[in-house]
């Protein structure tokens, strides 16, 4: 049996007016995505274990099977697996995004969807200005980037700028949890109020503000934590001897890593609607062919949703459908192996709020042979709870996708 993960982040979504009451995955023109649900068996789950907040980070290590309260340590630590640095003890790290900030209130947290290559040349530059020593700046896709402290304390409250976007920022500046932390708050918010200082006139961002877009003029660092210890796939379940992660986002390839799949670099993956998706594709195909399980991750109906945009979202999940599903669908047809297929967001990311939440979001297993299909015809957040496998939590996803329980 082959087992293949396509996860479209943040699918899942509340009805929109403006889409006739219907939610993106209702609206959306997708038969091959809902010819597997009809195929297959579907259901809910809840991948937010109760205290956590609603990230990608908690969502997709939960989706695998992991224990958060037992594994998790913070976005930063998993990105930093993915770009090969280490986290040393006595390390914290961070994940740091490039913002826009106009008159004292975030803007968005992409620097305007800034590109990889002027990111890496901010980034470089705040290293220069503000890094060594305690604080170094590692350079990451897009907006997301790295943060390592030496001596820094995981106790503080960070608030993730998508949740804060229109709001003021210095309402939403690190504060410490515990006394210890205080010098780590105090530290970071020192490095944050300098960026806004030095970015604004960097030729990168002159350049952008010229060009009409957004400047990328702030730092924002939040998610901090230690090095983590996970168990890979392969030591908890024996049918995974080789495994792939394909994703354009340093978080889904560290956790990937931790989880002991080898990371699958696509040309012209952006994570974003412009993403090569015909390539992902080519390369899941591919990995499926060599190995037992492949996860592949699609940022692009996220980003839709924190851009507040449910036509775009739409767009994001036929070009799934079109682009992803249907020649996986065709490639596999004529295989000899089973082959095993979920497809499902890791949480809603509602256009109306731009932020995540954590309802349970819709799940399909299809199985090429043996397994009869329930009722549901479509793949949505409200069809999905009509299927045989009603709600499950956590663990429970992973264990009926490679073992078949239920």
């Amino acid at each position: 049996m082959k087992y293949l993960i396509i996860l479209g982040d943040g699918m899942a979504d509340e009805p929109v007016p403006s889409l006739g009451n219907k939610t993106p995955l209702q609206a959306a023109r997708k038969q091959e995505i809902d010819r597997l649900a009809a195929l297959g068996r579907n259901g809910l789950l809840d991948t937010i274990p109760a205290g956590f907040a609603p990230g990608s980070e908690i969502a997709n290590l939960s989706i695998l099977g992991y224990d958060l309260p037992k594994v998790f340590e913070g976005r930063g630590s998993l990105e930093a697996a993915s770009m090969g640095i280490a986290i040393e003890d006595g390390e914290m790290a961070m994940r740091c995004n490039l913002i826009t900030v106009e008159d004292g209130k975030i803007m968005n947290h992409s620097g305007g969807q800034i590109s990889s290559e002027e990111a890496a040349e901010l980034i470089r530059f705040l290293q220069k200005e503000l890094g060594g020593g305690d604080v170094n700046f590692f350079p990451g896709v897009s907006y997301r980037h790295l943060l390592k402290m030496k001596g820094g304390n995981k106790h503080i409250t960070a608030t993730p700028p998508h949740d804060i976007i229109g709001r003021n920022f210095s309402d939403f500046l690190i504060k410490p949890e515990t006394a210890e932390a205080a010098e780590t708050a105090e530290r970071l918010n020192e490095l944050t109020l300098k960026s806004m200082e030095i970015l604004p006139k960097h030729p990168v961002n002159v350049e952008r503000v010229r060009a009409g877009k957004c400047p990328a003029n702030s730092i924002w660092a939040w998610s901090p934590g230690y090095r983590p210890s996970m168990e890979t796939l392969q030591s908890q379940f024996p049918q995974i001897r080789k495994g792939s992660v394909i994703s354009a986002v340093d978080l889904i390839k560290g956790i990937g890593v931790y989880a002991g799949l080898k990371s699958i670099d696509v040309e012209g993956a952006t994570g974003l609607y412009d993403t090569n998706y015909e390539g992902k594709a080519q390369a899941a195909i591919k990995a499926l062919k060599d190995e037992d399980f492949v996860f592949l991750h699609i940022e692009a109906s996220d980003e839709a949703g924190h851009d507040g945009d449910p036509q775009l979202k739409v767009l994001t999940i036929e070009y799934l459908n079109d682009r992803i599903v249907k020649p996986v669908m065709e490639a596999i047809r004529n295989w000899d192996e089973d082959v095993s297929i979920a497809i499902l967001p890791d949480h809603p990311t509602p256009c109306a709020i731009r932020t995540h939440t954590a309802k349970p979001i819709p799940f399909t297993i299809y199985r090429t042979r043996g397994e009869k299909p329930d009722k549901v015809s479509r793949f949505d957040e409200f069809s999905a709870a009509e299927g045989d496998y009603g709600m499950i939590a956590g663990r429970q996803f992973i264990e009926l996708f490679i073992n078949g329980h239920k």
